[in-house]
């Protein structure tokens, strides 16, 4: 089969464990060239040599997603290396988990300044790139919680429903300029992240599943392949939810 993304240039945060190391990898595998960037330079050092097995598809950076001299460091990086900037995945995203009345302010600001105006710096940068092109693509990491909400999520909720507002307006604002802007919206999926869910919460949640599991990175990552490729050359705007039939 001929690969999806031969020669794109992707850049993809929070890259380092989970879902955005998952979707570097099959990036790769479909052909792109990959700026992997994450926050954790411990986690980061090791990612390229997993993801990559030649060597010359991918580039590993440490990258704050809300330091826009950070970001803009490692986006000039990723395009001076392969000379242009066709596909953002704004992954990069925190949890601090708190019901309204016990949460704090700090908890509030960081889940939003990490999931919302982090993806507002990246798409800013890579826009430098992508507008002199005429054309890229540019996947947002929401989730379900944005979608529908949930208990104990209203710092992160709200982030992530912030993320389809900018989704479907980018999507009207950029679409003419031949960039796309869609949204993933994932379920429950095992990560490092979830990891720290107790045990009966996942349980409730596999259960409430019509398909009775929870998701894996993998799952994930060929939704935003397709949303990356030219498969999805006519779809602009859209929330892709990929939850097993959660919300239903």
């Amino acid at each position: 089969m001929p690969q999806r993304l031969e020669n794109k240039v992707a850049v993809i945060t929070g890259a380092g464990r989970g879902i955005g190391k998952e979707t570097a990898r099959k990036f790769i595998l479909e052909g792109a060239k990959v700026g992997i960037i994450d926050l954790m330079t411990g986690e980061i050092e090791k990612v390229c040599n997993e993801v990559d097995n030649t060597g010359n598809q991918s580039i590993c950076l440490q990258g704050d997603v809300t330091n826009r001299g950070s970001v803009k460091a490692a986006v000039e990086t990723v395009a001076k290396r392969w000379g242009r900037i066709d596909i953002l995945i704004n992954n990069a995203g925190i949890v601090q988990d708190s019901l309204i009345q016990n949460m704090t302010d700090e908890q509030w600001d960081k889940v939003l300044t990490v999931d919302l105006k982090g993806a507002f710096i990246c798409i800013q940068e890579v826009l430098k790139y992508m507008l002199p092109q005429g054309s890229g693509v540019i996947l947002n990491a929401s989730s379900v919680s944005g979608v529908y909400g949930n208990i104990g999520q209203v710092n992160y909720a709200a982030a992530k429903a912030g993320l389809i507002g900018m989704t479907r307006t980018l999507a009207k604002e950029l679409g003419r300029k031949g960039i796309r802007v869609n949204a993933v919206a994932p379920g429950f999926i095992t990560t490092p992240m979830t990891a720290k869910v107790p045990q009966k919460i996942l349980d409730l949640m596999k259960d409430r599943t019509p398909l009775k599991m929870l998701g894996e990175p993998h799952d994930i990552a060929s939704a935003y392949v397709y949303l990356a490729s030219d498969e999805a050359r006519y779809v602009n705007g859209c929330v892709l939810s990929v939850d097993g039939g959660l919300v239903i």
